[in-house]
């Protein structure tokens, strides 16, 4: 059975809203989250924690949560969270033959399998995307040019792959560490739905 075959024949019960509670969720995944798709499936690509995961499933979407370590996803038990582990950095990608409605990635960069995040989206799926750039490594880790984006660097893969770009930056954050960040909001084709206009760190 398909991984979203699996989300879809699972009764899931309702959730309360859990806005308030998802205190240390990136402002960025707040504010486009509500552009993906419904009905799709979302992929949590490095969740960590799960704050993006929890977040998500909160505004109704079904989630798959990947990374080698899923036990703190595993805990919440949450029904539309679906956590799978894998190893992301294995010499083939283990999320080929998925396609989702929106990918997440927050804080994490393994640019071997960077060019193939695009290709996993639905028609009108949403890439949101946000970790630390170069000139990081003045505020401290992580400071190994391997695990920071190089300028511009989301802008090419959105470029290369045909997505179009809602919103972009590159910037310096001081919240919730002093930090250089580039992140995206992108999408496959026509976007379904309204980007509000505000933005709010």
């Amino acid at each position: 059975m398909s991984l979203w075959a699996w989300l879809t024949t699972k009764r899931v019960d309702p959730l309360p809203q859990l806005h308030d509670t998802i205190t240390d969720a990136s402002s960025w995944v707040k504010h486009f989250a509500s552009s993906i798709p419904v009905g799709g499936l979302v992929l949590d690509l490095a969740c960590g924690s799960g704050r993006h995961s929890v977040l998500l499933a909160s505004l109704g979407y079904s989630v798959l949560a990947v990374d080698q370590d899923i036990g703190a996803v595993q805990a919440l038990h949450n029904p539309r969270i679906q956590a799978q582990q894998f190893d992301l950095e294995s010499d083939q990608w283990p999320l080929s033959d998925e396609k989702f409605s929106a990918i997440v990635v927050t804080n994490y960069l393994y640019r071997p399998f960077l060019d193939q995040l695009p290709w996993m989206l639905l028609d009108g799926g949403i890439l949101i995307y946000e970790t630390f750039a170069h000139g990081n490594a003045q505020f401290g880790k992580p400071s190994n040019p391997n695990f920071l984006l190089n300028s511009g660097e989301l802008l090419t893969l959105a470029a290369k792959s045909c997505l179009k770009v809602i919103a972009y930056e590159d910037i310096y954050l001081d919240h919730p560490k002093p930090a250089m960040v580039q992140r995206i909001c992108a999408v496959k084709g026509h976007l379904n739905g309204c980007i509000p206009l505000q933005f709010n760190e």
